[in-house]
């Protein structure tokens, strides 16, 4: 399967905009007042954060499929 370069630099901004994005949503998550019920995580918290998780490695493995192609469209 061939990438053309303008696809492989999306898939390489979806990766870098994935870590830009996921971790303040999670930090923000993580503070929320709904997050905590007596000390106690509440599953608002557990499904954002597997939410974020998730998405970061999906983020991950779109990046490096991105920067794979992007490094090979210039040796050709």
């Amino acid at each position: 399967m061939t990438i053309s370069r303008r696809v492989a630099l999306f898939l390489l901004a979806f990766g870098v905009w994935s870590y830009l994005l996921w971790p303040n949503f999670a930090r923000n998550i993580w503070n929320s007042d709904r997050s905590w019920a007596d000390g106690s995580p509440t599953s608002y918290l557990i499904v954002h954060l597997v939410i974020a998780v998730v998405s970061l490695v999906l983020g991950t493995i779109i990046g490096i499929i991105g920067w794979r192609a992007f490094r090979a469209t210039r040796k050709s």
